[in-house]
């Protein structure tokens, strides 16, 4: 079992704490190994069995408490009297007015909750109301390069190791499938079918499922590129399948509540302000996008910019696409009012190639830190001022 550790240090941090502890994710990125970590801490420290109760509403051994009275009253009767009850709700989601249940675990002194959910929509609209300032949300991801990295005994052939990463993905059980690559296209297919099926196609009521596979399918050949509605749109028509921009939006809007893609919006630089037009898109698992397009359809420098782009939002950072006059940044990264550029360019060796991907950061004038982060085997450079490190290398710090 791979040890979230980051995850698992702020469940840590938050216990007991009078807040509703909100796990979000895709599904299978490790929320519910990582409530299992954490029972296994609470047990190391000195919370007994029955004093945790656990219940994952994908299991249809619990399908009879998706009904909120039942649910809640089931729960009641299993509270630990005068002791704190720790209690996990997995993909809870799947119990309709489930909102009632939490409100009234939450008024309870002697309750400390947690819950899942795949799907940004459960945290929209009446819950978020509801919870307003009582709940904290913990945005899972799949594995980082670095936790990847921790599933291996032998830790040389790194390099072989991060063109796995780029291969297969990052979903934590993809290690008990040995590399078997029809085992992990079989895995992978499953996840994404749940995903689409689930997280997308039921509660948007999407009946032209064809035309949201193709609109997939681009937004995977897309990432890292500039986009808008209105382009897809224009796209599908041109191809002959007619839909229009209110329609695209309402499928990137299900596409990202289920996080299977994530929006970067644009800031400005010189003006100070947020854009709100032409936006990019990424893709939480490059195995995903492995398995919709295919090993040909692969542009290795969009793929180690949404490896970035992950990597920075693991690191706690709010991250945007910089726009600086004509000149675009690859991402700004902000974090406690502290903000950083990066560039990133497969490589540089070549020197106009080096030119072209420097400009963008010279031109910016402020002293914030910049970098230039690429594939080539070299030591970490000065250009006076920005830092050009090696990408694996950053990955691992």
């Amino acid at each position: 079992m791979i040890k979230r550790k980051e995850y698992l240090e702020k469940l840590i941090g938050f216990k007991d704490k009078q807040l509703i502890k909100v796990v979000t994710g895709i599904r299978r990125c490790g929320k519910s190994t990582l409530f299992e970590l954490f029972q296994k801490y609470l047990i190391e420290n000195g919370i007994e069995q029955n004093q945790i109760i656990t219940i994952n509403f994908e299991n249809a051994d619990f399908e009879e408490l998706t009904d909120y009275k039942i649910l809640y009253n089931y729960l009641k009767e299993k509270l630990v009297e005068n002791k704190k009850t720790y209690i996990f709700l997995d993909e809870i989601q799947n119990v309709k007015d489930f909102q009632k249940v939490v409100d009234s675990l939450y008024i309870n002194k002697n309750v400390d909750l947690y819950i899942t959910g795949s799907n940004a929509y459960f945290l929209s609209g009446e819950l978020a109301t509801l919870l307003s300032g009582r709940y904290v949300e913990i945005k899972m991801l799949p594995l980082s390069f670095k936790e990847f990295l921790s599933a291996f005994e032998d830790k040389t052939d790194i390099l072989k190791k991060f063109q796995l990463y780029l291969e297969i993905g990052s979903f934590p059980y993809l290690f008990a499938l040995n590399n078997d690559k029809k085992l992990i296209k079989d895995y992978l297919s499953g996840i994404y079918n749940t995903v689409i099926l689930k997280d997308v196609v039921a509660r948007k009521n999407i009946s032209d499922v064809s035309m949201l596979e193709s609109i997939i399918k681009f937004m995977f050949d897309n990432i890292g590129n500039i986009t808008s509605s209105k382009k897809i749109s224009n796209t599908m028509t041109s191809a002959g399948r007619k839909i229009s921009s209110p329609t695209v939006e309402n499928y990137l809007s299900a596409l990202t509540d289920s996080f299977i893609l994530y929006k970067v919006n644009r800031y400005d630089i010189s003006g100070k302000q947020y854009l709100k037009t032409a936006e990019k898109y990424y893709v939480v698992d490059l195995g995903l996008k492995q398995l919709l397009l295919g090993s040909k359809k692969q542009n290795l420098g969009h793929n180690i910019e949404n490896i970035v782009y992950f990597e920075l939002l693991r690191r706690g950072y709010e991250v945007y696409i910089g726009k600086l006059r004509e000149a675009e940044i690859d991402f700004i990264a902000i974090k406690d009012e502290k903000i950083e550029y990066y560039q990133v360019s497969q490589s540089v060796l070549d020197e106009d190639t080096l030119i072209r991907e420097l400009k963008p950061l010279k031109s910016i004038k402020d002293h914030n830190q910049k970098f230039l982060l690429t594939l080539d085997n070299v030591p970490k450079i000065n250009h006076n001022g920005i830092i050009q490190i090696n990408l694996v290398d950053w990955l691992q710090e």
